[in-house]
């Protein structure tokens, strides 16, 4: 089950895509705060940022609810998270491409694209 949980969490990074909509590689950093979810809902998994620096990973796995903490921060048009589970800390780097009010786009380090929409 661990082993499950780890896997989507790695895919949930894995993934936010790519656009050429940002501006001189600065991204609006007030935009982030929320809750986000994958445009593709293949997984029912959300995603929260703080203004604090602070994030959280919730996947639901077997009707059950796993909730992962973990850590940002925005530099430029890179957010870099780092989040522990199992006893393994993961890290991944996304480049942003767009982010507005209700729409994330951005590109892992693997070349993978995806969006997010922002939850209400």
């Amino acid at each position: 089950m661990r082993a499950l949980v780890a896997a989507v969490v790695v895919l949930s990074f894995a993934g936010f895509t790519t656009a050429d909509d940002k501006k001189d590689g600065k991204i609006d950093a007030k935009k982030l705060i929320g809750k986000w979810s994958p445009t593709d809902e293949k997984a029912p998994v959300v995603v929260e940022f703080t203004d604090k620096g602070k994030m959280s990973l919730t996947i639901e796995v077997g009707g059950k609810s796993e909730k992962i903490e973990g850590t940002y921060k925005l530099d430029g048009d890179k957010l870099e998270m780092v989040m522990a589970f199992g006893g393994k800390e993961m890290k991944e780097t996304v480049t942003i491409s767009k982010l507005t009010d209700e729409e994330m786009v951005g590109k892992d380090s693997k070349g993978k694209e995806e969006k997010f929409k922002k939850l209400k």
